[in-house]
């Protein structure tokens, strides 16, 4: 059994030091989040959690302490579902921190119930993507004078199955909470494409990472049978940690090794579907978040 699971999960390790580096790691309060801020913290690096429910975010910083005294971590309260919450979240990121050199977007929500965040988008949309996309928008200053620094966006192989639906964008006309989901994940990689070629001369590269099919809460969503399969077969899926591997990868690899813009999985650069390589739609889904969002962003 150890061998087959050997095959599905491959095994991977660095020494890299992060000393006096500041990392943002966003829904870091469990799962691969959480492997990912406690990796950081034991490499040295300052590690803020930045959560919509601080209760789990400060129980998760205690955790981390616990087990590496020393740590230099704290959690900070955002609800990417709340664009308000966004706007504050950064402006204390810039009254506390001089520097930020990592923003790993790794908060998502995954196949849920219709519902819309506060500003009116649909959950999905609105956190995995927009959500994430305003964040690095308002951070990016901090981002460049923290020069070289990288933005870390977690998406899912399911974007291969997504399209960008631009004429019902918002599913207001129709919802399926897969179809949602695989649009968001799409929009992840759009995003990552586009952000590299915009800042590509300003010391901030960007990737996009698949963590693998990872044993974490986001699977709440999904639907009795499916969660039946899941349970069933769970020691086949990676550990939070082992889902983390591909993200840390994007962090601790030397910039010469990485292609800015690209997508990543099982610790490697991997080949995204035709419609995440889509420049044009890379360029129309940056217009038009811009103008969900109201800013201008060029």
């Amino acid at each position: 059994m150890e061998k087959i699971r050997s095959l599905i999960t491959k095994r991977w390790s660095s020494d890299v030091r992060l000393d006096g580096k500041t990392a943002i790691v966003t829904g870091a309060n469990t799962g691969i989040g959480k492997e990912t801020a406690m990796d950081l913290a034991k490499r040295g690096a300052r590690v803020i959690l930045a959560c919509r429910d601080m209760e789990k975010a400060e129980l998760a910083v205690s955790v981390i302490v616990r087990e590496m005294g020393g740590a230099k971590v704290e959690a900070r309260k955002l609800d990417l579902a709340d664009t308000k919450s966004i706007c504050e979240f950064a402006e204390n990121i810039y009254n506390t921190e001089k520097v930020l050199h990592f923003l790993i977007n790794n908060a998502g929500v995954a196949t849920c119930p219709y519902s819309t965040t506060v500003d009116g988008y649909e959950m999905q949309l609105g956190v995995n993507h927009l959500g994430h996309f305003f964040l690095t928008f308002l951070l990016l200053d901090l981002l460049k004078h923290s020069a070289p620094s990288r933005v870390i966006t977690v998406s899912s192989s399911a974007h291969a199955m997504g399209r960008i639906h631009f004429e019902d964008l918002n599913s207001e006309k129709q919802y399926h909470p897969v179809k949602a989901y695989v649009q968001s994940k799409l929009a992840n990689i759009l995003f990552t494409r586009e952000l590299a070629k915009r800042t590509a001369v300003l010391g901030v590269t960007a990737y996009a990472v698949h963590p693998g099919v990872v044993n974490t809460d986001l699977m709440r969503h999904i639907k009795r049978p499916l969660q039946l399969i899941f349970k069933k077969f769970s020691y086949f899926l990676k550990t939070p940690a082992e889902g983390a591997y591909t993200t840390l990868y994007c962090i601790l690899t030397p910039d010469s090794e990485l292609t800015s813009g690209g997508y990543y999985s099982g610790c490697a650069q991997a080949v995204c579907a035709r419609a995440g390589s889509d420049e044009g739609t890379a360029l129309k889904l940056w217009a038009v978040s811009c103008h969900l969002l109201g800013i201008c962003w060029r």
